[in-house]
């Protein structure tokens, strides 16, 4: 059973759903599902897989159902965590587990800094924090020339010039500057230009997530255990690296998950394998809370 709410928040009004049963007292929190910029509808199949648990999955301000004052879809993570928190507080069941991937990891590394008692464990999945890694400032040149293909051209050839950075393995260097241009045929997208200039991936909406940096000394401080992830198809690539430098800065070890990205997604990944993995780590803090030994 999916229940549909909606919270006002400052500039905002978020939509979201809540999956299965609601959370019993002295049981396990809610699981809070954050993207971004995915909305709701992109966590159903791994929510599908939690039948026993009360899963929450929200539309980011600007997307999905979720509107914004302004009308735009910025990423701001300390705004996005604002929205985060006001759903928290809504739902009224203390803090809840996490599972937050792309962008939506970086949201929730804010949120966890900002109120640390919202959350008892966050599995943060492949963060593209760019600016922790050795290979920084080209990273960010390539991902600038994403957004200048689609000032230039449109949806079609930036998101094939985004998608052709994301699967480029290792630091980017003169070999990948190299590349001609990436054809929007080449991933079945559109090479027509629609005139829009407002994707949040592709333009400037983008830009606060991508100059955010962790705040080491309040995640340190927080009571949340924060487990980095990346998936096993993720290593080398940009979102695989992003995920190891963020798990340095951390002081922890990268927690490897089946398939890719985009591995709990139908169609795309392997969202059961992906499922049962999430599940074992969450799992752990409960063992760990109670006391039980973890099974051989």
């Amino acid at each position: 059973m999916t229940t549909t709410h909606t919270v006002q928040t400052a500039g905002a009004t978020i939509v979201y759903d809540v999956d299965g049963p609601p959370p019993a007292a002295g049981g396990r929190p809610p699981l809070f599902m954050v993207g971004q910029h995915m909305d709701a509808a992109g966590f159903h199949a791994l929510a599908s897989y939690f039948p026993d648990r009360t899963v929450v999955r929200y539309d980011p301000r600007g997307r999905g159902r979720s509107t914004s004052a302004d009308g735009r879809a910025d990423s701001s993570p300390e705004v996005q965590a604002g929205d985060v928190h006001a759903v928290i507080e809504a739902l009224g069941a203390g803090p809840v587990e996490m599972f937050a991937s792309g962008g939506g990891a970086i949201t929730a590394l804010a949120l966890v800094a900002a109120h640390p008692g919202d959350v008892t464990t966050l599995v943060a999945h492949e963060p593209p924090l760019m600016g922790l890694l050795p290979d920084a400032e080209a990273a960010r040149r390539a991902f600038l020339g994403c957004m200048q293909a689609y000032e230039a051209k449109g949806f079609g050839w930036g998101m094939a010039a985004f998608l052709t950075m994301t699967r480029w393995r290792g630091e980017f260097t003169d070999a990948y500057f190299a590349l001609p241009p990436a054809d929007p045929a080449r991933f079945g997208l559109p090479a027509e230009d629609d005139g829009s200039r407002d994707d949040p991936l592709l333009s400037d909406r983008s830009t606060g997530a991508d100059s955010f940096r962790p705040d080491v000394g309040a995640l340190a401080a927080a009571p949340t255990r924060v487990v980095i992830a990346m998936g096993e198809e993720s290593r080398d690539l940009l979102t695989g690296r992003t995920a190891v430098a963020t798990a340095e800065l951390l002081g922890r070890e990268v927690t490897v998950f089946p398939s890719h990205h985009r591995g709990f997604l139908d169609g795309a990944g392997r969202p059961g394998d992906f499922a049962r993995a999430l599940r074992e780590v969450l799992d752990d803090r409960a063992r760990e809370s109670s006391g039980a030994p973890r099974p051989s």
